[in-house]
């Protein structure tokens, strides 16, 4: 086996680069069968209320439809048609009451895509109206009750204590406790106190959630293809074979490209609905949904945090409470573990001997909320970062050296209890610092135009525990093939995962493979989400490529060869007598953990950190509250880089999109309905909407437990956004801002309340 260039650290061309430009990268939304059927849903136009009757003659009526579904006729099918991560709540079409606005609760199948969407329309529901809450502060004693009785769906151990709990919109509570933050908070110089709010945004990724579902075999036994847009496959596979009371080999998931997923299309989605239409029809149906209806789909957790800290004289912070409210919406999905996971971190990078959190996931009258990119840690840095100017300001003590004299160092114990290993705060705040000139003289601006800058800092745990299986198949004539369930969705991990194979193996990138997720072939995953691939995965296919490796080195001995000097055809060629036969490696991975205890205390809470952090410089209109970005600077500890490239489009990408949440994104509601469900009015930055000067660097650090050095970077550069930008703006005209998106017409509100002449309607 004759070596080659090392392939990893060199940004070398994508796999699906030329697949992609060309137009010839296979998407489900595109993807048509022989006998497929469109299906089309009538959604809900009350956000709470239970089900009095559903009219649907008029659309059977109509010419072209071949059938409409109600709940009732899928509990024909499974007496239990409800799925979920978390919680088995979400109905595959409405069963006895509506949740939220826009929620499926009949549906339309026709060969016409149009004929069904038009027969839709025609359907008429009748509701009695229930008392609705939106606000996930009002959720917890709220007499509106979205779900009369709580069903764990068993996957996570932590949820079954809250099996048939009733009454309570309270899906988890999450507690941590260190140390004793009441005799810390008497004995503190100074105590701050802050409440934060975030509001509902959307992931829209380009390419709406979108599923080809093919029954196949007898109908009566029953069996599944499912073509989907997803990023858990092994998880669709075995939630559909739950629902239906099938093994898992009689469901098969494949995966295309992913035009985004952002966390939007993690656990099941449109799968549930296109499995039941077909397996009822017996023909193929495609469930895709327009843009709209990604607002009713999944959306960003809306937040509100109220934090309070204890501070010395000199800046050292000693005591930290935080109480968390996620607003959850109708269903569940992955928000318990967000409020979790997440939730832990609330207290920030810090050095704090008495912490107290209270995290708590609510169910609202709003439609879903789960994972989006940053698994609820933007939220949290938002008003931690904020907090921490705050304090600063307050105090006058320079902002970097108050995070420099509380930052958290090596080794040194997390509010979890768990130390700090290969998280390189100080050297990703020291960058910043550096890359934002922070110690020389800043321009402030002159007239009614102000300048400012802001920082802030950021970190991640990874959602454990979690398992990855990789396969390496190594053929005859030295080319192989990579068989993993990581979906490749626009973050690159195919080209990164085959840098590693290539490593491992010696064989040039040209001669690797990567085969798409198919549940038949590929093995499994748990989910590509929370920047997990690279670290799992990548041991996973690391551990594959050596097995292959270590097998091939076994082979040439058996024929009297050495692997290191013979090229792999001639091994093969020497075993066989011709070019045949393969080598097949195996790996897994699943990495150490140690569940938190009844105080949240765990000494192994997650296998790595993710760091970020961002720096800010703004311009403002004094006069009008107008203000622009004109420069970010965005550092991550992303370890050892596989491909610098690709960590720098991620990076750029994470910056943007959370750039839209911070000054421009929100869903607007009245009564529960979305009132801005379009492009035309849901803005997100456009070209012209990125600041002049954008910079990303990926510090100079090691992840010692990493494959190769590394972990993922796909959320990092989501972190310190909106804090900086709103600490910039504090630094240029003296406004503080809680709440999000950042606007003109709240920096005018805030000008006109601190010259003291608030607006009326204020």
């Amino acid at each position: 086996m004759t070596r080659h260039t090392s392939t990893i650290g060199r940004s070398l061309p994508r796999l699906e680069a030329r697949a992609k430009v060309t137009g010839r990268a296979e998407y489900v939304h595109n993807l048509r069968v022989p006998g497929m059927l469109h299906a089309k849903v009538f959604r809900s136009s009350v956000a709470h209320g239970r089900i009095r009757a559903i009219d649907v003659a008029a659309a059977r009526a109509m010419p072209g439809v071949f059938a409409v579904y109600t709940g009732e006729d899928i509990r024909k099918m499974i007496a239990e048609p409800y799925y979920g991560p978390a919680f088995h709540d979400q109905p595959i079409l409405a069963l006895d009451k509506v949740r939220h606005v826009g929620e499926p609760v009949a549906v339309v199948l026709a060969a016409d895509a149009h004929v069904a969407d038009n027969a839709a329309q025609t359907i008429v529901a009748e509701y009695d109206e229930l008392p609705a809450v939106y606000d996930e502060v009002e959720a917890m004693t709220s007499r509106a009750v979205v779900h009369e009785v709580l069903k764990p769906a068993g996957t996570f151990a932590d949820l079954k204590y809250l099996k048939d709990k009733r009454d309570t919109n309270i899906a988890l509570d999450f507690h941590l406790r260190r140390g004793d933050v009441a005799k810390a908070f008497a004995e503190a110089d100074h105590v701050f106190e802050h409440t934060f709010h975030t509001q509902q945004v959307l992931h829209l990724p380009l390419e709406p959630f979108a599923c080809v579902a093919e029954p196949s075999g007898d109908p009566a036994s029953g069996a599944l293809t499912l073509h989907s847009s997803t990023q858990s496959p092994s998880f669709v596979r075995s939630e559909i074979a739950r629902l239906f009371g099938w093994p898992d080999n009689r469901v098969r998931v494949k995966v295309p490209y992913l035009g985004g997923g952002f966390g939007a299309k993690v656990y099941v989605k449109s799968e549930a609905l296109a499995a039941v239409c077909a397996m009822l029809a017996c023909r193929p149906v495609k469930y895709a949904l327009t843009m709209e209806e990604q607002f009713y789909m999944i959306t960003k957790h809306a937040t509100t945090l109220r934090i309070k800290s204890g501070v010395a004289r000199d800046g050292r912070i000693s005591a930290r409470e935080c109480e968390v409210w996620w607003n959850g919406g109708a269903y569940a999905d992955i928000g318990p573990r967000v409020t979790q996971k997440s939730g832990f971190t609330a207290a920030g990078p810090y050095d704090i001997d008495n912490v107290h959190i209270d995290s708590y996931a609510l169910y609202t009258n709003l439609p879903p909320a789960g994972a989006l990119r940053g698994f609820g840690i933007p939220q949290l840095v938002w008003a931690y970062e904020s907090h921490t100017d705050m304090i600063a300001r307050e105090l006058k003590i320079d902002p970097l050296a108050l995070r420099r004299k509380n930052l958290l160092r090596e080794g040194r114990p997390q509010a979890t209890g768990t130390p700090m290993r290969d998280a390189a705060l100080d050297l990703v705040l020291e960058r910043l610092a550096a890359r934002m000139q922070w110690d020389r003289p800043f321009d402030k601006g002159s007239g009614t135009i102000k300048r400012g800058r802001g920082i802030a800092i950021g970190f991640k745990a990874s959602i454990s525990p979690t398992t990855s299986m990789a396969i390496v198949n190594l053929a005859a004539d030295g080319s192989c093939s990579l068989y993993s369930s990581t979906v490749d969705m626009g973050q690159g991990s195919d080209t990164a995962m085959a840098q590693m194979v290539s490593e491992v193996m010696g064989v040039p990138m040209e001669k690797i493979t990567v085969v798409h997720p198919d549940t038949d072939v590929t093995p499994y995953d748990m989910a590509t989400l929370g920047s997990r691939s690279t670290y799992h995965m990548g041991h996973a296919v690391k551990n594959a490529a050596e097995d292959a490796r270590d097998k091939l080195y076994a082979l040439a001995r058996d024929v009297g060869l050495s692997a290191e000097t013979t090229p792999i055809p001639e091994i093969f060629r020497k075993k066989y007598g011709m070019l045949a036969g393969n080598i097949v490696g195996i790996g897994s991975f699943i990495p150490p953990y140690t569940p938190p205890d009844a105080k949240g205390q765990t000494d192994n809470a997650t296998p790595f950190w993710m760091i970020g952090a961002t720096g800010a410089e703004i311009e403002v209109d004094a006069e009008t509250g107008e203000f622009r970005v004109t420069r970010l600077v965005n550092l991550v500890d992303v370890g050892k880089a596989i491909n610098p490239a690709i960590v720098e489009t991620q990076i750029s990408g994470a910056t943007v999109m959370q750039l839209g949440f911070t000054l421009t994104e929100r869903m607007e509601f009245q009564a529960g309905q979305v009132t801005n469900a379009s492009l035309a009015h849901y803005k997100i930055p456009g070209m012209r909407d990125i600041p002049r000067v954008m910079e990303n660097e990926a510090v100079d650090a090691n992840q010692k437990s990493g494959p190769f050095g590394a972990k993922g970077v796909g959320e990092s550069g989501t972190f310190g956004v909106s804090p900086a930008i709103a600490n910039a703006i504090d630094d240029a005209v003296g406004v503080r801002l809680t709440r999000l998106p950042l606007t003109a017409e709240a920096v005018y509100r805030a000008l006109r309340a601190k010259a003291g002449s608030p607006l009326k309607d204020d």
